[in-house]
This record gives structure tokens, C-alpha cells and sequence, in this order.
């Protein structure tokens, strides 16, 4: 169906970083952030038509340096986190910092300049984070559901709670931990939990999960050797409180109770080289994406282990005309399986996610600078809707 085909966008420099602007609900929206050593960086603000089917972009630079992460603020649309590389003194130090986009351009405007030699706009420093204090930031994660005045970022071996004061212009660290024992112990990635009062995060180092609880910052769990190689990615499951999912260089992606750490719930062994990216769908847990250096995203349905094992949420409706239901169903759990799996990516994939705005579109980038966005299949969406 033509609705279904993927649009593709060509950034012209190459990126890794990738995030929805988590507090526009309204417009289809992402930012993708450059790595470009030669030229200064910029962030892509990518708005999506979908019913024209076609994509409008602003761009901003970002001259601080090539960017490793990006992340939107959950509650303003114009405030953004970045990590980037700076180099001074010819050492290169991975610093975060918070941003402010242009007014004019903090909603999904739908409108390209029309002239494509316009000039970029520029974001204003809002405040840096740390600034290198604490060794290389890997990431910064906002409070989900927040005000946008709580962010976390981890740096090298420490985790680091910051309160964003005075409009987010200044950033004080309210409270840390740093991992400890033998060996060169840094954090690759994090994700804050939405359960919880938003008191828990989850952080990725070498092969190892941990969770922390914000308010003591001490660790709540373990999961040692979660992967045989290097833990990429993580991402709660937006519906069921315990789960938690993981992704990395042995090429698996593993879904985890953090109640009971032994072993993963389930195993997805789809892809044939590193997994990056894992993310749930915000509305449909079954849904999960993947993203990979073989190129390709995957979409699967993890059914079994969703908010809704049995295809949908039992309400009171379907016990009102027992008959009817009889028949059709049964009481076994649906089957997990790969809905879909996209090659549209000559490189390998960085970032997938999900649209804020549409709980049926997603985004992935490759190194390359290719930016994709595609839906989850029409009747898929329709199974699940009815």
C-alpha cells in the first residue's frame, strides 16, 4: 500500500544521534544531531507531513562539536540536551550541555525555508553540564513526565543528578554515585524509568545492567554479564512497571524482570551484528524496535510478554455477551514474532524511535546521514486497534 512506503532523508553529513521532541504531541517531529569533524555541526529539526507524505527541515548549528547523543526536554519544546566532542589542547573531552532552540522554530512549523541557502540558526547555550568534571559524558537523560527541570547524565564511571535552576540557564548537581570496582568502569548508556514516582534509572556498563533509585542514588539491582559483549541500549517498557529491555554487541536483544535478575524473560535474536538502538512503542508495548550494524531495523511483536498478552486489555465489555467471545478466544497467550524488517539503511543503524505524536511512526538513522521514517504496517495497526 502506498501509505506504508518508508520516506528517506539525506542529512549530507553523518550522524548518530537521534531523538523525538518528546514534548510536541501535536506534530511529527525528530532532531538529529551531526558528526562532522571538518564543518560545524548541526541538528536537523525534521517535521513530517504525513498526509503529504513528505518531510520539511530547519537547521540549527551546533558549533560546540560533533554530537554523540541528543535528547529533548519532556516539558518545553524548544529545550534540548546534547553530548558532544570538544577538542582543546588536541584532547578530545565528551561534554554535555542544554540548549535552547529559536522561538519561531519550537513548534512543528510544517514549513521549509524557501530558500535553500538560507542560513542556519544558531541555538543559545542554556547552561553546560559539568563541563568535563567527572570525565566523558556518555548521555543525558531527562525525568520522564517531569517539568524538564531534572536531568541525569552519566560520565565515565559516575552518575549525576542535576537540578536545571533559573530557566534551565544554570545546573546544580544535586546528588551522585560513581560505579566502583577493578578495571576501566564506564557507563554506555541510561534510560529513567516513568514508574516508579520517576524515582528509578537504569544504567548500562560493559556487559552489566544496574538499577538506581534517585533519591538515595544507591543501586536497587544488578544484572551481571547481562550481555556477552558490550550493553548498547536500554528502554523500559512504558506499561509494565518490572520490564526492562537491553540490547549490545552480541548481536541479542534481551527483555528483563528487574524482580528476578537471573535470567532475561525472553531473547530476540533476529539481528547478525551489534544491536545500538532498542526502543518500545509509548502506546503498544508489544511493539519494539531494533537497530543494527547490519543495516537493518527490525520491528517485533513481543506479545507474550506486553500489557496485553492476550491480544488486547480484558474489559468489562467483552464479559457482557459471554457467547459472542466464546468461540474466537482462547485463553493462550499470542505468538512473538518479526512484524517487519527494513533495508532501507546502506549503513549501520545508530538510533531508531518512535514519533511522539503518532504512536504508528518511527524514525532510524545510519551513520551515513540517512534519516528513514516508516509506519508500522496498516494491518498490523488495525489488528491490534480492533
Amino acid at each position: 500500500m502506498e501509505d506504508d512506503a518508508p520516506v528517506i532523508y539525506g542529512l549530507e553529513f553523518q550522524a548518530r544521534a537521534l531523538t523525538p521532541q518528546t514534548a510536541e504531541t501535536d506534530a511529527i517531529r525528530f532532531l538529529v544531531g551531526t558528526q562532522s569533524l571538518k564543518y560545524d555541526n548541526q541538528i536537523h529539526i525534521i517535521d513530517f507531513d504525513d498526509e503529504n507524505n513528505i518531510i520539511n527541515k530547519n537547521v540549527l548549528l551546533h558549533q560546540a562539536g560533533e554530537i554523540w547523543h541528543i535528547s529533548a526536554s519532556p516539558a518545553d519544546k524548544g529545550v534540548l540536551a546534547t553530548c558532544y566532542n570538544k577538542t582543546s589542547d588536541s584532547r578530545v573531552q565528551a561534554c554535555a550541555a542544554v540548549w535552547r532552540m529559536p522561538k519561531e522554530l519550537e513548534s512543528g512549523s510544517h514549513e521549509s525555508p524557501d530558500d535553500p541557502a538560507s542560513t542556519a540558526q544558531t541555538l543559545e547555550l542554556l547552561c553546560h553540564l559539568d563541563n568535563g568534571a567527572h570525565g566523558n559524558v556518555a548521555c543525558v537523560v531527562w525525568e520522564p513526565m517531569g517539568d524538564g527541570k531534572k536531568v541525569i547524565s552519566l560520565a565515565d564511571s559516575h552518575i549525576l543528578l542535576w537540578d536545571l535552576q533559573a530557566s534551565s540557564s544554570q545546573a546544580v548537581l544535586a546528588s551522585s554515585a560513581a560505579l566502583e570496582g577493578r578495571g576501566q568502569l564506564r557507563f554506555t548508556a541510561g534510560r529513567w524509568s516513568p514508574h516508579h514516582n520517576c524515582t528509578q534509572v537504569a544504567t548500562a556498563s560493559d556487559t552489566t545492567l544496574r538499577g538506581w533509585d534517585t533519591r538515595s542514588m544507591s543501586q536497587i539491582y544488578c544484572i551481571e554479564n547481562a550481555h556477552g559483549q558490550l550493553v548498547r541500549d536500554l528502554d523500559f517498557n512504558p506499561n509494565k512497571q518490572y520490564y526492562l529491555a537491553s540490547c549490545g554487541d552480541d548481536c541479542k536483544v534481551k527483555f528483563w524482570d528487574t524482580r528476578n535478575v537471573t535470567e532475561p524473560v525472553k531473547t530476540l535474536e533476529e539481528h547478525s551484528h551489534w544491536v545500538w538502538s532498542v526502543r518500545y512503542n509509548h502506546s503498544h508495548d508489544q511493539l519494539v524496535l531494533t537497530g543494527s550494524s547490519d543495516s537493518r531495523v527490525i520491528l517485533s511483536n513481543m506479545v507474550s510478554i506486553s500489557s496485553e498478552p492476550f491480544g488486547h486489555l480484558v474489559d468489562d465489555d467483552d464479559v457482557s455477551d459471554p457467547e459472542e467471545h466464546h468461540t474466537e478466544k482462547s485463553k493462550e497467550p499470542l505468538q512473538d514474532n518479526v512484524i517487519a524488517t527494513y533495508e532501507e539503511h546502506e549503513d549501520s543503524v545508530y538510533a531508531v524511535d518512535w514519533a511522539s505524536a503518532d504512536p504508528w511512526l518511527f524514525a532510524s538513522l545510519s551513520y551515513d546521514g540517512r534519516l528513514v521514517i516508516n509506519r508500522v504496517p496498516r494491518a498490523l495497526k488495525y489488528h491490534i486497534l480492533l
